[in-house]
């Protein structure tokens, strides 16, 4: 295919001189007769690509052409002679798909190799005339498992056997390793070391096959695959080195030079199968058959297995996620929660194999941050018995444990985990069961193991749940007021010293609570934070608790002694009372109290305050209208 591009380039730069000596008439001008038209030579060319010579052997010759001429003149593919090329490219493609004898690795990698370079270049009717059916099967074997490609993902067991002791403590992955060269030399590889286009070319051909089982057959395809890449990491000694243990454990050359290229090769994996799956997630969204009650839920369950399997490269990557994996990942919970009984079979075969404790293995660790991650959008469609045996069960130990800031996110995923639980209306009596509990879990770990922001969102989602319209609000009318006063009488007493800022991964948050809290806010103390829960918990209130916090927490903020803390917490409480989260009944009152009540000049720390117009939301007239410097 090499071949055949180069002397495309040169073809065309001769073509290109020759054109121009015939306008100038320059000195090469003796020598017009010996120049073959470059139309012709790739007519020639067509011409020997005959029954003599494999359909793939016609396809690196032409795609090479294709490749070579547009990337010299992008206007030549739109002539007549490209028209020529590239649907003698198609016709090529579709016979080598059909040909027995292509049925080997080597044909099928060819065939890969030429479509995944000349398909940008053909045009959408050279593109509808593909044989996609036949094509999925072709590129997804070539790529995942051909010793062209990923090898199955064998690559990560071989690379166990050449990990060397060197120290008491330290291993080593030699560069000059059998399996290290292996690696590379699968990154270099043809087709992956083009594994994006690559990727989006198996995601577009997903998009347009006909046969709509074949979107279930690759989907499975991938599943067993990325089953097996995160068994072949299980079993590999890397795998017990968590990422901030890696100086510890690992010898200079391997942490600089050998592993980084593994994690590399692994990166541009779990991308690639994120796209396909994507596009495989978008036809069982719009195809009927795939829709179907009986195979929707299993579709979905198969692309979970797979984003599971592959948690272990994700979380390497800081959890930081990114649209394809976003929609993929929701989407897949989204059809799968439509179904509670495939539901619950599916958290059942991914909870913990212990639960009650908390795994040595990092890897065990990662898995169950992905299945307290996962369970918690779909407390809604489970009952109270399987809520609390596999959801609370898994959560529990990390709730109350010690303080890592490398587990941070697993902890606070535990939290999201026990707030999806109480917030599900069938459980009012399990979250009367186990609330008392969990409030004093939440106590305890805060700030140490548990984030501002996290703390904030817990505290705001319990306040809702045991408040009114809410069941348990009903049995527990005072639960609501008792925790006001437990953050209250610990704000008083809490340290004024600033917390150190903390960085958690947005994907951990708890569903439906508002963006405004998620970022984390740097430099605030104890005692500010917890006013600010305070202040957070007002449009969750009843109206008589309302009316009776809004003077304590306004004196509250006003006992924070650092200026700036405290014109934060100022700014905050005005922004709640304003940004709208207040419903008409709480925001009147919120009004008199700050207009009639004394409530600005007890915000403020002012005695008079002169009129400049500005105005509440839901004032009610001139005589209303309040001061708002903040």
């Amino acid at each position: 295919m090499s071949l055949f591009h180069s002397a495309a380039i040169k073809c065309h730069e001769r073509e290109t001189a020759y054109l121009e000596s015939q306008q100038t008439y320059s000195s090469i001008r003796p020598n017009v007769e010996s120049h073959l038209p470059l139309h012709e030579w790739i007519e020639a060319v067509l011409k020997g690509a005959d029954q003599h010579s494999a359909p793939d052997h016609h396809l690196l010759a032409i795609g090479g052409l294709i490749v070579g001429l547009a990337a010299r003149d992008h206007d030549f593919m739109s002539t007549n002679i490209a028209f020529t090329l590239r649907s003698a490219f198609v016709k090529a493609v579709n016979l080598a798909l059909s040909e027995p004898s292509s049925g080997d690795d080597f044909a099928h990698a060819n065939i890969c190799l030429a479509v995944n370079h000349a398909f940008t270049h053909l045009s959408d009717m050279d593109r509808s005339t593909l044989d996609y059916d036949r094509l999925l099967p072709v590129l997804m074997t070539s790529t995942f498992h051909s010793p062209y490609g990923l090898r199955s993902g064998y690559f990560l067991g071989a690379a166990d056997a050449d990990l060397q002791q060197v120290s008491s403590q330290q291993f080593n992955w030699a560069s000059e390793s059998p399996s290290y060269l292996q690696v590379d030399s699968i990154l270099r590889s043809p087709l992956i070391s083009s594994f994006g286009p690559l990727s989006r070319l198996i995601a577009h051909t997903i998009e347009h096959v006909n046969d709509a089982w074949l979107v279930q057959s690759a989907v499975e395809d991938l599943s067993d695959f990325s089953r097996r890449l995160g068994t072949q990491w299980r079993q590999n000694k890397l795998s017990e080195i968590d990422a901030s243990e890696e100086n510890m454990f690992l010898h200079e050359e391997a942490r600089k030079s050998t592993v980084p290229t593994l994690w590399k090769l692994l990166r541009s994996t779990l991308f690639a199968i994120v796209i396909i799956l994507r596009s495989a997630t978008g036809r069982v969204v719009g195809n009927a058959a795939l829709a179907a009650h009986s195979n929707a839920p299993h579709t979905a369950k198969a692309i979970l297995y797979s984003l599971r399997s592959l948690s272990f490269i994700f979380s390497r990557m800081g959890n930081v996620s990114f649209s394809q994996y976003t929609f993929t990942y929701l989407t897949s919970i989204d059809i799968l929660a439509n179904y509670p009984t495939d539901s619950a079979t599916f958290l059942d075969s991914i909870a913990p194999s212990e639960l009650g404790h908390i795994p040595s293995h990092p890897l065990e660790r990662n898995l169950d941050l992905f299945f307290l991650n996962t369970a918690e959008h779909f407390a809604l469609v489970l009952s109270p018995r399987q809520n609390e045996d596999l959801l609370l069960a898994a959560a529990s130990p990390y709730l109350v444990t010690a303080g890592n800031p490398n587990l941070l996110p697993i902890f606070e995923a535990a939290h999201s985990v026990t707030l999806s639980v109480f917030s599900a209306p069938q459980n009012v009596d399990l979250t009367a069961k186990h609330l008392p509990f969990y409030v004093d879990a939440l106590f305890r770990v805060f700030p140490h193991n548990l984030s501002a922001r996290q703390f904030r969102l817990a505290f705001k989602n319990l306040i809702r749940v045991v408040s009114p319209p809410s069941r348990i609000a009903v049995t527990q009318p005072m639960l609501a007021a008792t925790l006001l006063d437990l953050v209250h009488e610990r704000a008083i007493h809490a340290p004024s010293a600033s917390l150190p800022p903390t960085h958690v991964p947005l994907s951990t948050n708890p569903p439906g609570l508002e963006s405004s809290l998620v970022s984390t806010i740097p430099d605030l103390s104890e005692q500010a934070v917890l006013i600010l829960t305070l202040i957070d918990a007002f449009p969750c209130l009843s109206l008589a608790l309302l009316d009776e916090w809004l003077p304590l927490t306004a004196t509250a903020t006003r006992m924070i002694t650092d200026p700036a803390m405290r014109e934060y917490c100022k700014k905050h409480f005005w922004e709640v009372l304003v940004g709208g989260e207040m419903d008409p009944e709480r925001s009147q009152i919120c009004v008199r109290w700050w207009t009639s009540r004394g409530g600005r000049e007890l915000l403020l720390d002012i005695d008079d305050v002169p009129d400049d117009g500005y105005c509440m939301s839901g004032g009610s007239g001139e005589q209303e209208k309040v001061m708002s410097k903040l």
